[in-house]
C-alpha cells in the first residue's frame, strides 16, 4: 500500500482545550492539534486517486461506524479500516458520521503523527480571556494556527512545532532555533489524543469540578472511555468536563 503523506502546517488546526489561572495569577491556555474531514478526503484522493478508495457507514450495536476501503493493486482486493464516531450535539448524525470518518482516517494513517504532539501551553495576554461566574474563558476572537512543523520522518514523529496567534506572533515553539518555548502550566494536564478513541497516560482534569475524567457507563450499558467524554465535551462546551458536569451544564440550559 502507498505511503500516507505527513500533515503540513496548513492541514492542522488548533483548538483551545482549557483556560486556567496559575497560583501566580497568570492565565494560560492548553491547545490541541486536530485535522478535519476535508484533509482526510484530500489526502486519500492524492494518495490513492478518487476511484482508489471508498467510504461507507454502518450501525453496529447502535453505534455508527465508518469504513474506509482502499484498493490494493498488488493483492487485487479492498483493504478496510473502520472506527466508531462520537455523536455531536450541534450537528447530530452528520457530526457523528464525520467523526467516525476522521477516526477511520487515523487507522489508515492520516494524521497519526498528531499522537506525538507535545503538551502545548500558551500564556494569554489581556483581552484574550475573561472571567465569568468565577470561571476563566478564552475570548471568542482568540485564534491560533500552526505556522511551522517538522518531523523525524522515519519515525513519523513531530520534532519541530511553531504555533502563532491571529496576528502572526509566535506564541509556542518546540525545536525551532530562535523562538522561545513556553513552559507548561503549574498543574500539567496532558491533552487527549486528537479526535481519537485511544486512551492517554494521565487523566484529563474536569474544568468544572477539578476531578479526573474517568470512564462511565452509557445508557446502553456499554462503557464510555474518558477520551470519548473529553471529545464530546470539547465539541459542545469547548472545555473538558466529566460526565456529571456535562449533565449539570445541559440541565442548566
Amino acid at each position: 500500500m502507498k505511503d500516507i503523506s505527513l500533515l503540513k502546517a496548513e492541514d492542522i488546526e488548533c483548538r483551545v482545550q482549557s483556560v486556567n489561572k496559575s497560583k501566580s495569577g497568570k492565565v494560560g491556555a492548553i491547545l490541541l492539534l486536530y485535522k478535519n474531514a476535508r484533509v482526510d478526503m484530500r489526502i486519500l484522493d492524492e494518495t490513492f486517486g478518487v476511484t482508489g478508495w471508498q467510504r461507507s457507514h454502518e450501525v453496529i450495536n447502535g453505534n455508527l461506524f465508518c469504513n474506509i476501503d482502499i484498493w490494493d493493486e498488488e493483492k487485487k482486493c479492498w483493504i478496510r479500516k473502520q472506527d466508531v464516531g462520537v455523536p455531536s450535539n450541534t450537528e447530530g448524525e452528520k457530526g457523528e458520521a464525520s467523526d467516525a470518518f476522521k477516526r477511520a482516517g487515523f487507522n489508515v494513517g492520516i494524521g497519526r503523527e498528531l499522537y506525538t504532539a507535545p503538551f502545548i501551553y500558551v500564556e494569554l495576554k489581556d483581552g484574550e480571556w475573561y472571567e465569568t461566574n468565577g470561571k476563566i474563558k478564552a475570548s471568542a476572537s482568540l485564534k491560533f494556527d500552526v505556522s511551522e512543523i517538522g518531523y523525524d520522518e522515519p519515525r513519523r514523529e513531530i520534532t519541530k512545532l511553531s504555533v502563532s496567534d491571529g496576528k502572526g506572533t509566535v506564541r509556542f515553539s518546540m525545536g525551532i532555533k530562535g523562538n522561545c518555548t513556553n513552559k507548561p502550566a503549574e498543574r500539567r494536564v496532558d491533552p487527549p489524543n486528537p479526535v481519537s478513541s485511544d486512551s492517554v497516560n494521565e487523566p484529563v482534569i474536569c474544568a468544572d469540578c477539578g476531578a479526573p475524567i474517568t470512564q462511565v457507563m452509557g445508557k446502553n450499558g456499554k462503557p464510555i472511555p474518558p477520551d470519548v467524554l473529553v471529545d464530546l465535551s470539547m465539541k459542545t462546551y469547548n472545555v473538558p468536563l466529566c460526565a456529571t458536569c456535562q449533565k449539570k451544564r445541559k440541565e442548566a440550559k
